[in-house]
Protein backbone atom coordinates (compact mmCIF):
# COMPACT_ATOMS: atom_id res chain seq x y z
CA UNK A 1 0.00 0.00 0.00
CA UNK A 2 2.56 2.53 0.76
CA UNK A 3 4.17 1.98 -2.81
CA UNK A 4 0.63 2.65 -4.19
CA UNK A 5 -0.32 5.32 -1.93
CA UNK A 6 3.96 7.42 -2.55
CA UNK A 7 2.55 7.96 -6.26
CA UNK A 8 -0.33 9.92 -4.91
CA UNK A 9 -0.15 13.76 -3.61
CA UNK A 10 -0.62 13.71 0.35
CA UNK A 11 -4.18 15.45 0.55
CA UNK A 12 -5.55 11.98 -1.99
CA UNK A 13 -4.03 9.74 0.28
CA UNK A 14 -6.22 8.47 3.81
CA UNK A 15 -4.71 8.39 6.93
CA UNK A 16 -7.24 5.31 8.31
CA UNK A 17 -4.87 2.54 8.35
CA UNK A 18 -7.94 -0.31 8.81
CA UNK A 19 -9.71 1.88 5.72
CA UNK A 20 -6.33 1.12 3.88
CA UNK A 21 -5.56 -1.86 4.21
CA UNK A 22 -9.11 -3.30 3.17
CA UNK A 23 -8.48 -1.31 0.07
CA UNK A 24 -5.22 -2.93 -0.22
CA UNK A 25 -6.82 -6.42 -0.41
CA UNK A 26 -9.60 -5.63 -2.41
CA UNK A 27 -7.51 -4.21 -4.94
CA UNK A 28 -4.74 -7.06 -5.71
CA UNK A 29 -5.74 -8.31 -8.85
CA UNK A 30 -8.15 -4.67 -9.62
CA UNK A 31 -5.41 -3.27 -11.45
CA UNK A 32 -5.12 -5.16 -14.20
CA UNK A 33 -8.95 -5.72 -14.73
CA UNK A 34 -8.92 -1.51 -14.54
CA UNK A 35 -6.79 -2.18 -17.21
CA UNK A 36 -7.92 -4.62 -19.48
CA UNK A 37 -11.43 -2.78 -19.70
CA UNK A 38 -10.31 0.16 -20.33
CA UNK A 39 -8.12 -1.38 -23.38
CA UNK A 40 -11.32 -2.94 -24.71
CA UNK A 41 -12.73 0.26 -24.75
CA UNK A 42 -10.15 2.38 -26.11
CA UNK A 43 -7.70 0.14 -28.03
CA UNK A 44 -4.81 2.22 -26.87
CA UNK A 45 -2.16 1.03 -24.78
CA UNK A 46 -1.29 4.80 -23.22
CA UNK A 47 -4.58 5.65 -22.48
CA UNK A 48 -5.91 2.19 -21.09
CA UNK A 49 -2.65 2.49 -18.68
CA UNK A 50 -3.90 6.31 -18.19
CA UNK A 51 -7.52 5.44 -17.08
CA UNK A 52 -7.10 2.42 -15.49
CA UNK A 53 -4.58 4.81 -12.83
CA UNK A 54 -7.05 7.56 -12.42
CA UNK A 55 -9.66 4.83 -11.86
CA UNK A 56 -7.66 3.38 -8.69
CA UNK A 57 -6.85 6.79 -7.78
CA UNK A 58 -11.34 7.41 -7.76
CA UNK A 59 -11.75 4.43 -6.37
CA UNK A 60 -9.01 5.03 -3.43
CA UNK A 61 -10.14 8.60 -2.57
CA UNK A 62 -13.94 7.63 -2.82
CA UNK A 63 -13.15 4.01 -1.10
CA UNK A 64 -14.18 5.55 2.46
CA UNK A 65 -17.70 6.29 0.73
CA UNK A 66 -18.26 2.94 -1.06
CA UNK A 67 -21.78 0.95 1.09
CA UNK A 68 -21.29 -2.02 0.08
CA UNK A 69 -17.55 -2.43 0.02
CA UNK A 70 -18.43 -6.52 -1.92
CA UNK A 71 -19.00 -5.34 -5.32
CA UNK A 72 -15.58 -3.01 -5.37
CA UNK A 73 -14.60 -5.17 -8.64
CA UNK A 74 -17.80 -4.15 -9.88
CA UNK A 75 -17.24 -0.42 -9.22
CA UNK A 76 -13.84 -0.32 -10.42
CA UNK A 77 -14.92 -1.67 -13.59
CA UNK A 78 -17.92 0.75 -14.15
CA UNK A 79 -15.47 3.54 -13.14
CA UNK A 80 -12.92 2.43 -15.62
CA UNK A 81 -15.79 1.84 -17.77
CA UNK A 82 -16.78 5.58 -18.22
CA UNK A 83 -13.84 7.37 -17.80
CA UNK A 84 -12.96 5.65 -20.97
CA UNK A 85 -16.47 6.76 -22.65
CA UNK A 86 -15.38 9.83 -21.50
CA UNK A 87 -11.91 9.99 -23.33
CA UNK A 88 -13.55 8.79 -26.49
CA UNK A 89 -16.22 11.73 -26.20
CA UNK A 90 -13.42 14.43 -25.78
CA UNK A 91 -11.43 13.16 -28.35
CA UNK A 92 -14.47 13.14 -30.96
CA UNK A 93 -15.21 16.95 -29.76
CA UNK A 94 -11.50 17.65 -30.82
CA UNK A 95 -11.94 15.79 -33.91
CA UNK A 96 -14.93 18.04 -34.49
CA UNK A 97 -13.63 21.29 -33.53
CA UNK A 98 -10.62 20.64 -35.61
CA UNK A 99 -12.10 19.25 -38.62
CA UNK A 100 -14.59 22.66 -38.60
CA UNK A 101 -13.09 26.12 -40.01
CA UNK A 102 -11.48 28.44 -38.17
CA UNK A 103 -13.76 31.04 -35.71
CA UNK A 104 -11.62 33.81 -38.02
CA UNK A 105 -12.77 32.40 -41.60
CA UNK A 106 -16.31 31.93 -40.21
CA UNK A 107 -16.47 35.50 -38.80
CA UNK A 108 -14.78 36.82 -42.02
CA UNK A 109 -16.93 35.30 -44.29
CA UNK A 110 -20.34 36.56 -42.12
CA UNK A 111 -19.08 40.12 -41.82
CA UNK A 112 -18.67 40.00 -45.79
CA UNK A 113 -22.43 38.74 -46.47
CA UNK A 114 -23.93 40.19 -43.83
CA UNK A 115 -22.78 43.82 -46.07
CA UNK A 116 -26.14 43.20 -48.00
CA UNK A 117 -29.19 45.15 -46.43
CA UNK A 118 -31.35 41.75 -48.04
CA UNK A 119 -28.92 39.59 -46.09
CA UNK A 120 -29.25 41.66 -43.07
CA UNK A 121 -33.16 41.25 -43.29
CA UNK A 122 -33.25 37.80 -43.59
CA UNK A 123 -31.37 37.23 -40.76
CA UNK A 124 -33.53 39.04 -38.66
CA UNK A 125 -36.18 37.38 -39.78
CA UNK A 126 -34.61 34.15 -39.47
CA UNK A 127 -33.84 34.95 -36.11
CA UNK A 128 -37.33 36.22 -35.15
CA UNK A 129 -39.06 32.40 -35.89
CA UNK A 130 -36.57 30.79 -33.09
CA UNK A 131 -38.27 30.44 -30.04
CA UNK A 132 -37.39 32.86 -27.02
CA UNK A 133 -35.54 30.68 -25.52
CA UNK A 134 -33.15 30.04 -28.22
CA UNK A 135 -33.04 33.94 -29.22
CA UNK A 136 -32.06 35.14 -26.35
CA UNK A 137 -28.82 32.50 -25.74
CA UNK A 138 -28.14 33.48 -29.61
CA UNK A 139 -27.84 37.21 -28.84
CA UNK A 140 -26.20 36.92 -26.25
CA UNK A 141 -23.77 34.37 -27.03
CA UNK A 142 -23.34 34.64 -30.91
CA UNK A 143 -24.14 38.63 -31.12
CA UNK A 144 -23.05 40.41 -27.99
CA UNK A 145 -20.20 38.21 -27.60
CA UNK A 146 -20.85 36.87 -24.31
CA UNK A 147 -19.23 33.31 -23.22
CA UNK A 148 -21.34 30.33 -22.26
CA UNK A 149 -20.78 30.64 -18.64
CA UNK A 150 -21.53 34.25 -18.83
CA UNK A 151 -24.40 33.55 -20.51
CA UNK A 152 -25.67 30.84 -17.79
CA UNK A 153 -24.90 33.08 -15.09
CA UNK A 154 -27.24 35.92 -16.57
CA UNK A 155 -30.20 33.83 -17.46
CA UNK A 156 -29.56 31.76 -13.93
CA UNK A 157 -29.47 28.62 -16.54
CA UNK A 158 -26.60 25.56 -16.20
CA UNK A 159 -23.92 26.04 -18.73
CA UNK A 160 -25.10 22.26 -20.20
CA UNK A 161 -28.62 24.18 -20.81
CA UNK A 162 -27.34 27.23 -22.36
CA UNK A 163 -25.33 24.96 -24.42
CA UNK A 164 -27.52 22.86 -26.16
CA UNK A 165 -29.60 26.08 -26.89
CA UNK A 166 -26.78 27.39 -28.37
CA UNK A 167 -26.58 24.41 -30.62
CA UNK A 168 -30.17 24.30 -31.65
CA UNK A 169 -30.33 28.07 -32.40
CA UNK A 170 -27.12 27.63 -34.69
CA UNK A 171 -28.55 24.90 -36.63
CA UNK A 172 -32.19 26.16 -36.66
CA UNK A 173 -30.28 29.34 -37.99
CA UNK A 174 -27.60 27.77 -40.15
CA UNK A 175 -30.95 25.45 -42.19
CA UNK A 176 -32.83 28.89 -42.44
CA UNK A 177 -30.06 30.45 -43.91
CA UNK A 178 -28.13 27.56 -46.02
CA UNK A 179 -28.46 30.08 -49.33
CA UNK A 180 -26.22 32.47 -47.65
CA UNK A 181 -23.49 30.05 -47.45
CA UNK A 182 -24.44 29.02 -51.19
CA UNK A 183 -24.37 31.83 -53.06
CA UNK A 184 -21.19 33.61 -51.15
CA UNK A 185 -18.04 33.48 -53.20
CA UNK A 186 -14.87 32.09 -51.41
CA UNK A 187 -12.04 33.69 -50.67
Amino acid sequence: MDAFAGRFPSDAVSRDTALDSEFECRLADCPKLAYRVALAVLRNEAEAEDVAQEAMLRAYRNFSRLRDRDRFRSWLVRTAWRISLDRIRAARRRERRERTATEGEIRTRVRDVAKSHEIQSQVAEALDTLPGKMRIVLILAAIEGHNVSEVAKSLGLPEGTVKSRLFHARKRMAERLQWIVKNTPST
